[in-house]
């Protein structure tokens, strides 16, 4: 009965685990069709008064390619200079716009610039280790010492953490890729290496 017990349990957990992309696909395409072309179909038929499914992710798409194209030529460099110039005169309007092109500045940079390395560093306590990215370096003035900006993210969410700074000597190499460094924080360490390399890089 322990056996029949235990190789139902573990069947069932491996299942679990096979179900857990499928659901993930699932829910993400459920998302786009429930906030994007749901609510751009609504637009639509108030409009044209016919309901065609997938007509407005379609639209949705095209409406982003088009801004694509604009932002590329000079007419759309100007319009978006002009939009810029009036957003930044509005107190929390500008604010916002300004951290919205921040991050979308950043994220338009090939991988390579955005991470330079995989890290690891004793941010909370010392012989603990946290995963962060190298993002930059910067130079003491007096000293002309080397020291490294490296962004640590939350897990499972990368895009949320903070920022510290650290000398050469705190920061640990582990040997890792930064797509192996990305996997282990949004699996939260579920998935990832199974090595590490502890030497101080």
């Amino acid at each position: 009965m322990k056996k029949i017990l235990r190789h139902l349990r573990r069947y069932i957990i491996t299942g679990s685990l096979a179900v857990i992309p499928i659901f993930l696909v699932y829910m993400v395409t459920r998302f786009i069709y429930l906030f994007i072309d749901q609510n751009v179909m609504n637009l639509i038929d108030d409009f044209i008064g016919i309901r065609i499914p997938g007509l407005g992710l379609v639209i949705t798409i095209l409406l982003l390619y088009g801004i694509g194209l604009l932002s590329r030529n000079m007419f759309g460099k100007w319009l978006f200079n002009l939009f810029e110039r009036i957003a930044q005169k509005i107190p929390i309007v500008g604010t916002t716009y300004h951290v919205g092109k921040q991050i979308s500045n950043t994220l338009s940079l090939p991988e390579k610039q955005v991470f330079k390395k995989v890290v690891l560093v004793n941010y909370l306590k010392k012989d603990i280790y946290t995963i962060g990215f190298i993002t930059g370096s910067l130079t003491v003035k007096n000293t002309n010492e080397r020291l490294f900006k490296i962004f640590i993210p939350t897990p499972p969410n990368p895009t949320t953490g903070t920022i510290v700074i650290a000398k050469e000597s705190e920061i640990i190499d582990p040997g890792w890729t930064i797509d192996e460094g990305f996997r282990t924080v949004i699996s939260a360490g579920i998935i990832g290496p199974d090595e590490v390399n502890l030497k101080q890089s």
